[in-house]
């Protein structure tokens, strides 16, 4: 590892910043639906070796930074899809969303290569740390967007069993340590690498495999529609009534369940214009709860993306309005300003975009229980989940894919609603317009599922919760400190050093 450094830090500047790039870009195959997790242990391992010699704060940040570029340009490439929806209008600004999110979320990593450098330089771990704790920062500052954090990667493995009792940053803490315990292989402290390897290896992972969860003999059986509507066609009025036609025919097929998910703004017209009458969806339903996506005017005229559950005879019994909207897609922040610009969301169809609701807490699913109910983009903020109110019976997911095209996206999105069941210890419903539609229970395993680009409907019945997990009780709060006395520990051995 040492010539390693020796060579890279003999290249010209450029040099060195394309190595860190590419280091990132291999880091990235962790992430779903490669989940090639070693890719991204080893390449986090180089970078922090490289990072060692390294004591000046600037070219640590300029390292680090080159590194998250790689890692969430890759990562993020999905992040085009939605820009070529309408390409005639959008499509300029794909390659300039891409560079911009990659650059401005690889900023976090440059902040911490250069804290790292500063306060502690030539130790590994201590950029490891402040790594993760900016992984924390861009999952909860400017509205957070904590996608693909480095913990995602473990998500295939029973390691991802941890977020029942840290969430995500634990998850990410754990790679970090795994990297940098690769770093000490070939060293005088190879031992207490292999140890720590070793206990992820022999101790930790076979302890959280855990046996699955089979449904009780008279869970409810929960019916899953897909249809299928490419979002360039789900509002054309030439093929929105085929799409709602497809749903009514495969909810109104076979068996009786006792509960019916439509996908996330199924319904193509204004909650508004159809709640006098909903006899086709009445229909359909058969006298079970049907719950579905639909958009809806406010007594205000506030427009808004909402969940909603229909009992028999087409009565709305419960209505939950997203809280956590999509920036620049769902609503244009400053839109009072923009606005006049003409800048508006891309997913809008009406002014410049969607108002949040607030606090709505869970909804009830008559037969079956309390639900937190989730739309889209909230599905990956753990933190906002632990309502910390009567523990509910499932979380219930409604999203619409089709803005992620059919490559890494979905997927990501996929892995993420895996941990928020873990975290939880709550099985979820997770239903998509175009993919992938699933039944994931308490442990984050997918029951069954429609694949991405497929119409369908699959009755699972609903695997049992968990009892409360720390992760519940806690959130993010012991991992926060663990993280902070790592780091205060790491500061007072340096200056022991120095003195």
């Amino acid at each position: 590892m040492a010539n390693l450094s020796g060579r890279i830090a003999a290249l010209p500047v450029m040099g060195r910043f394309a190595v860190f790039v590419a280091l990132g870009v291999a880091g990235a195959l962790g992430q779903a639906p490669y989940d090639l997790w070693p890719a991204t242990i080893c390449a986090l391992a180089i970078m922090l070796a490289l990072h060692k010699p390294c004591t000046q704060p600037r070219r640590a940040a300029f390292q680090a930074w080159g590194f998250g570029l790689g890692y969430f340009a890759f990562s993020l490439r999905w992040i085009v899809e939605p820009f070529l929806v309408d390409t005639a209008r959008h499509g300029w600004m794909a390659p300039f969303a891409l560079v911009l999110m990659a650059a401005g979320a690889g900023l976090f990593w440059a902040v911490a290569g250069y804290i790292a450098a500063r306060l502690a330089p030539g130790r590994a771990l201590f950029v490891g740390l402040f790594i993760v704790g900016a992984e924390v920062t861009r999952s909860l500052i400017l509205t957070g967007f904590p996608w693909a954090l480095i913990g995602h990667v473990w998500v295939e493995t029973p390691i991802a069993q941890l977020a029942a009792f840290g969430g995500p940053h634990l998850l990410t803490l754990v790679a970090v340590l795994a990297a940098w315990a690769v770093t000490l292989i070939g060293t005088g402290r190879a031992a207490a690498g292999a140890a720590v390897l070793a206990a992820l290896g022999f101790g930790v992972v076979p302890g959280l495999s855990g046996a699955t969860l089979p449904p009780a003999a008279d869970a409810p059986v929960v019916r899953l529609v897909q249809p299928n509507a490419p979002q360039h066609q789900k509002w054309d009025p030439a093929f929105r009534n085929l799409f709602v036609d497809r749903m009514i025919d495969l909810t109104g097929a076979g068996e009786v369940p006792d509960l019916v998910v439509w996908p996330e703004t199924s319904v193509p017209f204004l909650l508004n214009h159809i709640q006098d009458d909903m006899s086709p969806l009445v229909e359909a339903a058969r006298g079970v709860t049907l719950v579905f996506g639909i958009q809806r005017a406010d007594e205000l005229q506030q427009y808004r993306n909402s969940l909603v559950v229909m009992g028999p005879g087409g009565q709305v019994q419960s209505i939950y309005d997203k809280e956590h909207l999509v920036p620049f897609g769902e609503y244009v922040p400053g839109a009072a300003l923009l606005g006049r610009a003409g800048a508006t969301g891309l997913a809008r169809n009406l002014g410049t975009g969607f108002t949040p609701g607030i606090g709505q807490g869970p909804i009830s699913l008559p037969g079956i229980g309390a639900a937190i109910p989730l739309i889209c983009y909230e599905s990956i903020f753990a933190e906002e989940i632990n309502d910390g109110g009567d523990r509910p019976r499932l979380l219930l997911l409604i999203t619409n894919d089709a803005w992620f095209g059919k490559a890494a996206g979905p997927y990501q999105h996929l892995a993420q609603a895996r941990l928020r069941a873990i975290e939880q210890g709550l099985p979820m419903v997770r239903v998509a317009n175009t993919g992938v539609t699933a039944m994931i229970d308490a442990r984050g395993r997918i029951i069954q599922m429609i694949p991405l680009g497929q119409d369908g409907a699959i009755d699972v019945a609903l695997p049992p919760a968990l009892p409360e997990t720390a992760y519940t009780r806690w959130g993010d709060l012991p991992v926060l400190l663990l993280l902070v006395g790592s780091i205060l520990m790491q500061i007072l051995m340096q200056r022991r050093i120095s003195d």
